[in-house]
């Protein structure tokens, strides 16, 4: 059957040194990211304070170093993984594969005393399973209603949790199992006007995947085909309408986690190809983005959510919604030529000059110009009736274009300066190096101890 080859591929596969060393890189990213909005981000608050609620245990939370048991740590630093819309992304089937996977992991690694190995290897599997299982979608998970980033990775952090405590084929169909009793995420998500869940969505996949794996391990017998069953994963979600071959081939010897895209900009990444074309524009005009008349922004069928409803995009209550909308990040980058950490906060959103730019423009649907998830094109037109059209297909990060690794390390300095326990560039930079030659039987928990901002 399809989960008991998928279960065999988790429960045993090795991977190789390119994969580790991608995997690396993600998890600098991801680490970076979290610290980072242990601070920047208030909507993740009470997800510290009801972990820290439920008692002391081994498992850090990051950027304060509290410890608490694994189940609460995966919940509070889950919350922190997606607040910035800053962590990787994976643009071939756009989900976000590491955003529950690494919380999870964190969790369970520092309880248990995981080796650097074991730990890469678990990420590894977890991401892989993710974008397997996205690419695996003929149907939307959005025409039944459904948000599926947080519910994809659910299933990949129960998979490199299984992996990480050493569950056998067995064990692990029953901790897929159980996280499909508690993955799930409505597309109400996007569609609410006020809610932050959007932001601390990944709170919820981490803790799944951590409660499952741990059952799984108790003895907890899950189904015989949690995934292609009459009631599985692929019936439930998907219509039953699903590529056993995207789900398939390759396993074992394909990495996904080898193409992931890193983002510049901590935002939607269907919003950068945007925000490239908006700092191009503002390159061409020497600045001079006061002489704009009017912004066309042209988008596929996946953009269409970054800018409808148009009142909403143009003047976002939220950071959140500020983080998916089309409109304001092209406009901060033509107004500051620059979109950072910084930019999202009440002032920012409030910015009389970046939404008199919003109100300038708008949406053109057209799928045979946009037919990607990632690329985009902004049309201009200036005050003297000059006209520009910028396309960007494939925006800065993805892999055809990445991130050079110097740059990466950049952003987990930027990133760590801002956690509730600050590291200077000193102290980023060692800690960076650390994570980056992370290999063997290196306890991971001399990750988390310096990455929970003590020593």
């Amino acid at each position: 059957m399809l989960t008991d080859r998928l279960c065999a591929y988790i429960a045993q596969t090795q991977i190789p040194r390119s994969t580790l060393a991608a995997t690396r890189l993600a998890l600098l990213d991801a680490l970076g990211v979290m610290l980072a909005a242990s601070t920047l981000s208030p909507e993740a608050a009470p997800f510290r304070k009801l972990a820290l609620a439920g008692g002391t245990g081994h498992s850090t939370l990051l950027g304060h170093g509290e410890r608490v048991p694994a189940p609460a740590a995966a919940l509070a630093n889950g919350a922190l993984a997606h607040a910035l819309d800053f962590e990787d992304a994976f643009d071939a089937a756009p989900c976000h594969p590491n955003a529950a996977l690494v919380p999870a992991l964190l969790a369970l690694a520092q309880e248990r005393g995981s080796s650097a190995q074991d730990f890469l290897t678990a990420m590894a599997i977890g991401c892989d399973l993710t974008c397997r299982m996205a690419l695996s979608l003929k149907q939307p998970m959005e025409a039944g209603g459904w948000y599926p980033p947080p519910i994809l990775g659910a299933f990949g952090a129960t998979a490199g949790a299984a992996r990480l405590l050493g569950l056998d084929a067995s064990a692990t169909r029953d901790a897929l199992s159980l996280a499909l009793c508690q993955a799930t995420a409505p597309g109400e998500i996007k569609h609410s006007h006020a809610t932050t869940i959007r932001a601390v969505r990944e709170a919820f996949p981490a803790q799944a995947a951590v409660t499952a794996a741990l059952l799984a391990e108790a003895g907890v017998t899950g189904f015989e085909q949690p995934l292609e069953g009459k009631g599985g994963f692929y019936r439930l979600y998907a219509g039953g309408q699903w590529d056993k071959a995207a789900l398939l081939d390759g396993l074992g010897t394909l990495y996904h986690g080898e193409d992931l895209s890193f983002k510049r900009w901590p935002a939607c990444r269907g919003t950068h190809a945007y925000i490239e074309a908006a700092l191009g524009l503002r390159e061409r005009l020497g600045g001079a983005w006061q002489t704009i008349a009017s912004l066309t922004m042209v988008v596929g069928d996946v953009q269409r959510m970054l800018v409808d409803p148009a009142p909403r995009k143009q003047a976002p209550a939220t950071a959140i919604d500020a983080k998916f909308s089309i409109f304001f990040t092209a406009a901060l980058a033509l107004v500051h030529g620059e979109v950072s950490l910084h930019s999202f906060d009440d002032k920012a959103r409030a910015d009389p000059q970046v939404l008199g730019l919003t109100a300038r423009m708008q949406a053109e649907h057209n799928p045979a110009r946009v037919p990607t998830a990632f690329g985009g094109i902004l049309e201009a037109t200036l005050q003297d009736g000059t006209s520009f059209a910028l396309d960007v297909p494939l925006p800065a990060g993805h892999p055809s274009r990445p991130m050079p690794r110097a740059a990466m390390v950049e952003k987990f300095i930027a990133c760590a300066g801002q956690a509730a326990l600050p590291y200077d560039r000193h102290e980023a930079s060692t800690l960076a190096e650390h994570i980056l030659t992370l290999n063997g039987d290196t306890p991971i928990a001399s990750l988390t101890r310096r990455a929970s901002g003590k020593d």
